[in-house]
């Protein structure tokens, strides 16, 4: 269900969007509704991100294990050829 929002935008703005609407042959609605989905859901995956880099620190604090990025950086080197090394374990 959707429901009416009211924005204000400076004329600039409101011109840019205008533009674009009609280059892209769209309304300014579609260009605006288009422009926030893409905002919210690039915000949300930062969001996701950040928290789990939170996470992934507060663990390390707890427990101490870890992959040198030595490790990593060979196992990532490896991927798609036919030596292919399983993913480093972690340790203290």
């Amino acid at each position: 269900m959707a429901s009416a929002t009211s924005i204000k935008l400076d004329d600039d703005i409101k011109g840019r969007v205008q533009h674009l609407a009609e280059t892209r042959k769209r309304t300014s609605h579609w260009i605006m509704r288009e422009a926030i989905s893409q905002y919210v859901e690039r915000e949300e995956k930062r969001e996701a991100f950040r928290q789990d880099a939170l996470s992934a620190w507060e663990e390390f604090q707890t427990t101490g294990l870890h992959a040198t990025a030595e490790e990593v950086d060979k196992w990532l080197e490896s991927w798609g050829t036919d030596n292919e090394l399983p993913a480093p374990e972690c340790h203290k």
